[in-house]
């Protein structure tokens, strides 16, 4: 992918970019974001538009395979002091700054890079935001969380559990619900 500005360097002006359009050699994936590849998953265009988010929450739980559920909306992670995303297919979740950090990394999700949150980071968002998720929904990402225990890093989820706001109600929901 490429932004405008990728573009009018490499093809030099506008009305270059509009003959690589017409000829099928360049597409035009949405404002300011061109593709050589005329499909690009959802998920790419929104990391690519947004390159200091995290997919997080349902997204986040639907690409690591805890969910069937697939969600209507791309759900990212910015610091506190990140611009509001005005885009009505994204959810975003403000996250404080020396906890937005951990966890991250970079995934290869059909040949693009994203930036997404792995398991153990997941697991404690589940649990910060049970209240706001449909109880079958947690329940289903739970029992999958169980089902996966002995490959995930425990002294990661400790970690991450101590960071995070409100860490002992974090790490006794945990215990009860998880080991």
């Amino acid at each position: 992918m490429k932004t405008r500005a990728e573009c009018l360097e490499k093809y030099g002006s506008d009305y270059y970019i509009e003959k690589k359009i017409e000829n099928g050699e360049l597409y035009k994936i949405c404002k300011g974001v061109y593709s050589e590849k005329k499909y690009v998953p959802e998920i790419a265009v929104f990391t690519y538009k947004y390159p200091n988010a995290v997919l997080t929450m349902k997204s986040a739980f639907y690409f690591h395979g805890l969910t069937d559920v697939i969600p209507d909306e791309c759900e990212l992670a910015t610091t506190r002091d990140a611009a509001k995303i005005r885009d009505g297919k994204v959810k975003q979740y403000f996250v404080q700054d020396d906890f937005f950090e951990e966890g991250i990394e970079t995934a290869d999700y059909k040949g693009y890079d994203i930036r997404i949150y792995n398991k153990e980071r997941m697991l404690i968002e589940l649990v910060r935001y049970k209240s706001k998720l449909p109880f079958d929904y947690y329940k289903e990402i739970i029992l999958n969380y169980r089902k996966m225990l002995p490959k995930l890093d425990m002294q990661k989820i400790q970690d991450y559990a101590l960071m995070a706001p409100k860490s002992n109600k974090v790490l006794a929901i945990i215990q009860m619900e998880v080991l």
